[in-house]
C-alpha cells in the first residue's frame, strides 16, 4: 500500500510515492523539509489478464553485453509470455548475482537454456521447424509495423544481436524475415532491452 507525499516548502514541493507509514518519507529527500501526506492510500494494482498468445514464441538473444539488458528482457519475457529464451554468446545468464536485480524475479518464471553458438542454436530451431525473425537495421529489413500477426501455429524465435555489433550475420543469412523499427530521429538504433519489449508485444499477438 502507498501514499503520496508532498514537501510544503514552496521552493521545493517534491511529490514522491511511498509505502504507507514509510518512517524516511516524513521528511522531504530534496530539502529535508517534513513531508505531509497528500493522498489516500492506493496500491499498485495488477494488470488485467491478456488472452493467451497467439501463437508459440521464443527469443534467442545473442552476445547481449548488457547484463541489466538481459534482466530487462527476462521481466518483457514474463510480461509478454514468451515461452523460451536462448541465451547463446556473451549473453549472462541468471547463474550471474546481477542479472536478479534487473529482471526482478523474471529469471525463476521463464525458460531458458545457454548455448555457446548462436549461429548452431539458430539453425538447429531452424531445422525443428520454428520460424527465425530478427530485429536488426538492415537494407533489406521490413518494418516491424508490416509483420503478420498470423495465428499459424509454427513457432517463431525472435533474433536480437548484440548491442553495437547487432545480429551475427551469418544468423541474419538464415533467418525467415529481418524487421526493424522505424527510426525517426538522429539515432538509428533503441537500447536493445527496449527494442525487445516493442518487438515482443507487437508480434506475440497479444
Amino acid at each position: 500500500m502507498f501514499q503520496m507525499y508532498e514537501c510544503p516548502n514552496p521552493a521545493c514541493r517534491f511529490r514522491f510515492p511511498a509505502v504507507s507509514g514509510d518512517a524516511p518519507a516524513a521528511v522531504c529527500p530534496h530539502c529535508h523539509t517534513p513531508t505531509q501526506i497528500v493522498s489516500a492510500v492506493f496500491h499498485h494494482n495488477q494488470p488485467p489478464m491478456p488472452p493467451s498468445p497467439a501463437r508459440p514464441f521464443a527469443a534467442l538473444l545473442d552476445n547481449i553485453r548488457s547484463i541489466h539488458n538481459v534482466g530487462s528482457m527476462f521481466r518483457t519475457a514474463d510480461g509478454a509470455g514468451v515461452q523460451h529464451l536462448y541465451l547463446c554468446g556473451m549473453t549472462a545468464t541468471p547463474a550471474h548475482p546481477k542479472l536478479a536485480k534487473a529482471a526482478l524475479g523474471a529469471q525463476e518464471t521463464v525458460s531458458w537454456s545457454q548455448h555457446n553458438n548462436g549461429l548452431a542454436t539458430a539453425v538447429a530451431l531452424k531445422q525443428q521447424g520454428h520460424l527465425l525473425w530478427a530485429l536488426e537495421a538492415h537494407p533489406n529489413a521490413a518494418l516491424l509495423s508490416d509483420a503478420p500477426r498470423s495465428h499459424s501455429p509454427q513457432p517463431i524465435v525472435l533474433i536480437v544481436g548484440n548491442e553495437k555489433a547487432g545480429v551475427d550475420p551469418a544468423i541474419l543469412d538464415v533467418c525467415d524475415r529481418i524487421y526493424a523499427l522505424p527510426m525517426v530521429g538522429q539515432k538509428n538504433s533503441l537500447n536493445a532491452a527496449v527494442a525487445f519489449g516493442i518487438a515482443v508485444y507487437h508480434l506475440i499477438g497479444i
